[in-house]
């Protein structure tokens, strides 16, 4: 098929997987309705076009947690990378390195940090979750220290996972899902050649490097299962900044007072997020969050965004509402299973000039020069849905 846009590989990698991993990179919570308003939060947000500005053409590069990236994007981390393409994660961190931006990789990766980090010479983040077994936490720290990884995204919208029904329908969990995926695969059989076969997929480095066995899917759910701790406070997070010598970034922050939260803490940054949709079922779309987070934290910390950027139109949306920069992530992964780092490598360079375009007609000639003023009247009343109303409360009652 002929791929011209961005959201053109979500057919590409429907074709190209068996259902099962599709559906899990596809889907959502429960009925997925959040997934859903994501992307259409972002397309009620209504760019400001200005003509004659004299702008001339734009430039991407930006500076954000103290690197310069080549423009506001970084590929953020995705659980099993490596089951949509051969060593998947490698082959993303070596298509970010070649765009100049940050490649984060998941702790529930297929590939190893120590074959990420060798295998791409870019800026490697380490993403980590809060799990009940605080050695392997601290086990996963020393490595992505030792490898080179200096920046850490720590992801706490996840102390239970979503009920994720897509997933037990197609057969990633539930009864006979490993008979299902095995079906599934036989009718993929380029697929199943190039990863199943020869990608070494059924395995998870990370955890098989802490558990020092081997770790089927089964195994890699159960333990997962058994490991996220609902129980987790902002107080036992002391240790993590304590220990943690490089930028902390806390993911999964959706409320203003959890955004402050993040600052008493001592973090570098935050990434608003509703985990694409597939946690909290009826969650906050990022798009109308955004520019309260924004004004409850200022300038104290970076503020990232994520979930339902399909294009570089919704980059620059995102910047309009007060982000530093976005994580991408079904986006990068569609394009990861229907053509590898090559794939990925392509949808940047279509994200990237679809931001400069849409830079032109606004009449912005850099990230920075990106603010509220950029978008239309009808879309900054999302800011004002975000300010506390004011509520009567009689005398008697006070």
């Amino acid at each position: 098929m002929i791929i011209s846009a961005p959201t053109d590989y979500r057919e590409a990698a429907l074709r190209a997987l068996p259902r099962f991993l599709f559906d899990y990179i596809d889907g959502g919570a429960v009925t997925e309705s959040t997934m859903r308003s994501n992307t259409a939060a972002l397309q009620q947000i209504a760019p400001r076009q200005r003509v004659l500005q004299g702008a001339g053409a734009p430039r991407l590069e930006t500076k954000i947690l103290g690197t310069t990236w080549a423009m506001p994007i970084a590929l953020g981390p995705v659980g099993a990378t490596g089951m949509y393409a051969r060593r998947g994660e490698v082959q993303a961190a070596r298509a970010a390195e070649a765009a100049g931006i940050p490649y984060t990789l998941s702790t529930v990766s297929v590939c190893p940090i120590e074959e990420v980090a060798a295998g791409a010479d870019g800026e490697l983040w380490s993403q980590l979750y809060v799990l009940k077994d605080r050695g392997y936490m601290r086990n996963a720290l020393e490595r992505s220290w030792a490898a080179g990884m200096k920046t850490l995204v720590f992801t706490v919208d996840m102390p239970t996972p979503g009920s994720r029904y897509r997933d037990r329908h197609s057969g990633m969990s539930g009864p006979g899902a490993t008979l299902r995926q095995y079906m599934q695969a036989v009718t993929h059989p380029r697929w199943a050649v190039a990863v199943g076969l020869l990608g070494r997929p059924l395995s998870f480095g990370n955890i098989e490097a802490y558990t020092r066995r081997h770790m089927s899917m089964t195994d890699y759910m159960s333990f997962l299962d058994a490991n996220f701790d609902p129980s987790i406070g902002w107080h036992d997070l002391e240790w993590l900044r304590d220990s943690w010598k490089g930028k902390l970034i806390i993911k999964g922050v959706l409320d203003p007072q959890d955004a402050r939260d993040a600052v008493r803490l001592g973090a570098d940054g935050i990434v608003i997020s509703n985990h694409g949709g597939r946690q909290l079922d009826g969650a906050m779309p990022t798009a109308r969050a955004l520019p309260g987070m924004v004004d409850a934290v200022g300038d104290e910390l970076t503020v990232l965004v994520d979930s339902g950027i399909r294009s570089g139109l919704d980059v620059v949306r995102m910047l309009a509402l007060g982000a530093k920069g976005v994580l991408l992530g079904r986006a990068y992964i569609y394009a990861l299973a229907a053509g590898g780092q090559r794939g990925v490598a392509h949808l940047l360079k279509l994200f990237a000039a679809d931001m400069k375009v849409t830079m032109t007609l606004i009449g912005a000639k850099s990230p920075g020069e990106i603010t509220r003023a950029s978008l239309e009247a009808a879309a900054k009343d999302i800011e004002a849905q975000q300010q506390p109303r004011a509520v009567f409360v009689p005398k008697s009652a006070a």
